[in-house]
């Protein structure tokens, strides 16, 4: 084919395919990039709720438990984090996305205070090992500060706990800085000592002080 033959040749190639050079693609178009076009949160909203025991976080239960939305009135927002059905105290929700993720994201390290009741009378060893970490079958825990602690002065749970007249029971203060599932429960059981009841009172620099079981109150961001 001559030189002019091969340009005729290219040019309705080119015209067929404006992109494309000798009948091959040279750049495929760039699609646009997806945008996330809701709206920065303007007026960050905290709330505080002293969740009762047998209460889940959650707003909605086909099986028709009680939920959050039982209690709670304020909308848009959610719980940044969780807290079992069978545990009581402080879950703090809001409408702000970075501070739900500087609560739950392992990373960050936000220590989480709960009081637990605890079957029996732990002993130094079991003081200390619970502060350097146990084994768990998720893997070892972090070091955690657990210290004992005078029974709160707290409202009355709802049923009451089963306690064993034969054996007496001890409140610790614990405090971690991870989220796994039903964590401290199975770390007070590793070292001989189930939990009997649970509440947690304080996320980082929030917590409950005199709220109410099933209380909540709306804060602003500090």
């Amino acid at each position: 084919m001559s030189n002019a033959g091969k340009v005729n040749s290219l040019k309705k190639q080119t015209k067929k395919h404006p992109n494309s050079i000798g009948g091959r693609f040279a750049n495929k178009r760039r699609l646009p990039r997806k945008t996330n076009n809701k709206p920065a949160t303007t007026q960050p909203v905290i709330v505080l709720f002293n969740k009762p025991f047998d209460v889940l976080c959650q707003f909605t239960d086909e099986a028709g438990r009680q939920t959050l939305k039982d209690f709670i009135t304020i909308p848009d927002v959610y719980a940044a984090g969780r807290l079992d059905r069978d545990s009581e105290g402080l879950l703090l929700l809001t409408n702000d996305g970075k501070l739900q993720a500087q609560l739950t994201q392992p990373n960050k390290k936000t220590f989480k205070t709960y009081w637990v009741q605890v079957e029996g009378e732990p002993c130094e060893s079991a003081i200390k090992s619970l502060s350097d970490g146990v084994v768990l079958k998720d893997g070892m825990t972090l070091p955690a500060k657990v210290k004992k602690m005078d029974p709160p002065n707290i409202w009355p749970r709802v049923p009451p706990v089963r306690e064993r007249k034969s054996i007496p029971t001890t409140w610790l203060e614990v405090q971690i800085c991870e989220g796994r599932n039903r964590q401290v429960r199975r770390m007070t059981a590793h070292v001989g000592h189930p939990t009997l009841r649970l509440i947690r009172y304080k996320i980082g620099q929030w917590c409950l002080d005199d709220l109410q079981s099933g209380q909540y109150k709306q804060i602003s961001q500090r």
